[in-house]
């Protein structure tokens, strides 16, 4: 019996998912670091953490967390908010600009073998599958 197409989906994008985690695992990040990391590094100012966890779409509590554990590693440091007292913000140490281009040069080398597992036709007509539902 085949498996029905969304469960299909479902299972390759858990799949992916895993694999690049391990990836970012072996320099000791997450997507979910990567991600915060990405965000601060976009940014020209430090951002504060709800502001944060609003572009992650995640609660604050999560990105609490995340913070915790960027702070513990070095990659980010907490300020408090100057039009706030009550605020924090996060920032970029240069160790976390380090990291933050090491992971996205994990993800860039991983997405190429992904995409190279296919052919070009096949990743465009993947895409064009993709985009059309989600569309």
């Amino acid at each position: 019996m085949n498996q029905p197409l969304v469960f299909s989906l479902l299972g390759t994008a858990h799949a992916l998912e895993a694999r690049l985690e391990a990836a970012l695992d072996r320099v000791g990040l997450s997507l979910a670091k990567v991600g915060v990391l990405s965000q601060l590094a976009e940014s020209a100012d430090p951002i504060s953490l709800s502001e944060l966890a609003e572009r992650r779409a995640c609660v604050r509590s999560n990105i609490t967390q995340l913070i915790d554990r960027l702070e513990k590693d070095g990659l980010v440091r907490r300020r408090p908010d100057p039009a706030d007292r009550r605020g924090v913000l996060a920032a970029l140490t240069a160790a976390g600009k380090r990291a933050h281009a090491k992971g996205v040069d994990v993800l860039e080398r991983e997405q190429a073998a992904i995409a190279g597992a296919l052919g070009q036709g096949d990743t465009a007509s993947l895409r064009a599958a993709l985009e059309a539902l989600a569309g």
